[in-house]
């Protein structure tokens, strides 16, 4: 079986084989942080940091890790990692590190980490399993984000209203309304609507997949593109 391009591991990651969207990995952080695009941003940062550190130390170690006990090993690696970025967002994001409490260090149970340690980095080099590991984090924070995004715009009438807890005060001014005076939608923010916000976006990524997996139509004989040129 031949190896996959570079291409075919990012388009993998971002939408084939999408963490959230097809595998429904990790849906306990995804559901639970994304009220906002800014704390879905600040978790989707982080778990992209973990699955690439931990792609890369697996890749690299892969030939001295005995079979027996790899995957304790994995998990070691992926705490380390874990703990590192919860101490650098206390350090630097204390703010958006205590909106987003306990689900910082449970990115440690993320099954989507452990998989692709497992699956593809403990398999290839170096250079594909850093694609693999960006393209997965990446795919992940991404809907982390629109999530975010829509749950916040559909519940409070804003975006990015809490940008200066990532990028300091002055990035308060980011803070946009796109519906003035809108008394805002409480079903959205609260756990049945990150439910349903991420069932519509599973289904839009559905009906986007079956049109582009329509063939295009045959052209009709004696239709003037049918008709070769004299």
């Amino acid at each position: 079986m031949s190896q996959q391009s570079y291409g075919e591991i990012l388009q993998d990651g971002l939408w084939t084989r999408n963490t959230a969207l097809v595998q429904l990995l990790g849906l306990c952080p995804l559901l639970a942080v994304t009220t906002t695009a800014i704390n879905g941003l600040g978790l989707g940062i982080a778990t992209l940091a973990v699955v690439l550190g931990s792609n890369v130390l697996v890749s690299l170690c892969r030939h001295w890790i005995p079979h027996t006990i790899r995957i304790p090993i994995y998990v070691l690696i992926i705490a380390t990692l874990v703990t590192t970025v919860e101490l650098l967002m206390r350090a630097w994001f204390y703010e958006l590190f205590h909106v987003l409490g306990i689900f910082i260090p449970l990115i440690v149970t993320n099954c989507a980490i452990i998989a692709r340690a497992e699956a593809f980095a403990s398999r290839n080099t170096l250079p594909r399993a850093v694609a693999d590991g960006f393209a997965t984090g990446l795919g992940f924070a991404a809907c982390l984000v629109v999530l975010g995004g829509v749950r916040e715009l559909v519940g409070q009438g804003t975006l990015l209203s809490d940008a200066h807890l990532m990028f300091g005060e002055a990035a308060r001014g980011l803070a946009i309304t796109p519906i003035p005076d809108y008394p805002g939608f409480l079903l959205a923010v609260l756990p049945p609507g990150a439910f349903i916000a991420l069932g519509l976006l599973v289904a839009l990524k559905n009906v986007i997949d079956q049109r582009l997996a329509q063939p295009a139509p045959a052209t009709e004989p004696g239709h003037p593109a049918a008709t070769a040129p004299d």
